[in-house]
């Protein structure tokens, strides 16, 4: 059971990970403090695969109207993706990534947005930077190098994934075992470190959270993985840089009726357990969980 036996056994365990910073960059003109302050990633869906229906936008003027309100809302960016990551989803080709992705991009980066592409394909991420994006979602590691490069020659920040595969469309069974946090401590900072060689800069971390993997299909055994992956986000500070976490909708759980709940659930999760970056469907309400968590005060004595 989740209580605070268990959050003190946790926190009792990994002490020395408690309290570490990480480091703050610039994107588009503002500095990100992610020590002081928690950003939230809003999100558009340019596939009508995509699960989450209230985020898809099949047309421009819809995915920038989006972007506004999302920014309204308290969104600091906008992740825009044109192919969902659902195992059935129809593959999008670069080309009709590009496509899709590029108005909208110059819209809202012209605007002042700070927007990110959600690619696996070097030359969507290249085609979403020039008209104005300033982070790159890498949810693969095929094209890894070359996404480096691009990302150093744009001054771009890079979003490193776990993903157990070529790309998040491209997974079978995901090694679960025991403690996973290590492990990832252990992968990203050598991914960091030949990223880093490439010349990037900008570093944020997603651990991911295992979504369409064949072995992971059932609801319960998911989220538990989930939940665990944000009670240990703190630890991963270890590699200096910010932790990003997904906040997952888990329909099998929560059901149709309540799945827009799930979200602003999981937040007050991925909150304690140290996230620097949520990224959400439902940016009005994790906004004001935000906004309440940072105002809690340790009562006086």
């Amino acid at each position: 059971m989740l209580n605070a036996e268990t959050l003190l056994t946790l926190l009792s365990r990994h002490a020395d990970a408690l309290g570490r910073p990480v480091q703050e960059f610039s994107l588009g003109g503002r500095v990100f403090d992610f020590n002081r302050r928690r950003a939230l990633m809003g999100v558009i869906n340019l596939s009508a695969d995509s699960a989450y229906r209230e985020s898809v936008c099949t047309t421009p003027e819809a995915a920038i109207a989006r972007g506004r309100t999302l920014q309204e809302q308290g969104a600091d960016w906008v992740d825009l993706g044109a192919e969902s990551s659902l195992p059935d989803a129809r593959r999008v080709t670069p080309g009709e990534q590009i496509d899709l992705l590029v108005p909208v991009v110059k819209a809202l980066a012209r605007e002042g947005a700070v927007v990110s592409a959600e690619s696996y394909y070097p030359e969507v991420l290249e085609a979403a930077a020039l008209a104005g994006a300033r982070v790159f979602n890498l949810t693969g590691a095929r094209e890894e190098k070359d996404a480096w490069k691009l990302a150093a020659r744009h001054d771009t920040a890079v979003i490193h994934c776990h993903v157990q595969g070529e790309t998040v469309r491209d997974v079978g069974d995901f090694a679960l075992h025991g403690d996973m946090t290590e492990e990832w401590i252990n992968q990203f900072r050598e991914r960091i470190r030949r990223a880093e060689a490439l010349g990037v800069r900008k570093h944020i971390v997603d651990p991911g959270l295992g979504f369409y993997y064949a072995n992971l299909t059932d609801g319960e055994e998911r989220i538990n993985h989930q939940i665990s992956t944000f009670l240990n986000a703190f630890r991963l500070a270890a590699l200096g840089w910010p932790i990003l976490n997904i906040l997952p909708h888990a329909p099998e759980v929560f059901g149709e009726s309540h799945r827009r709940s799930a979200e602003p659930f999981f937040a007050v999760l991925a909150l304690l357990g140290g996230s620097h970056i949520l990224r959400t469907h439902e940016v009005d309400t994790v906004a004001r969980i935000r906004r309440i968590m940072e105002g809690y005060r340790e009562p006086a004595p």
